[in-house]
């Protein structure tokens, strides 16, 4: 399924477009709007994985409270070995 694509208008440094636009597969195949809407997901998808990663980070900072919560636990199992 095809999904409706929107025409948008961006502003490019002139050596960057030419780079771009001498690269072999944008001129082969004319994908520059291809390329581009790669380019802004890879970026989305990278800053997903960064806030994801924050949110680990900041999750779990507070370790020692973690490990206060579970003080005792050990003791109240038995372990078998077999």
């Amino acid at each position: 399924m095809q999904l409706p694509l929107k025409s948008v208008h961006v502003t490019f440094d002139e050596a960057l477009l030419k780079r771009l636009d001498a690269h072999p597969e944008v001129r082969q195949r004319g994908l520059r709007a291809a390329v581009l809407g790669e380019a802004a997901a890879a970026y989305l998808a990278r800053k997903d994985a960064e806030d994801i990663a924050h949110r680990y980070r900041v999750g779990y900072s507070d370790a020692a409270g973690i490990d206060a919560d579970l003080d005792g636990w050990p003791g109240e199992c038995a372990w078998t070995h077999d």
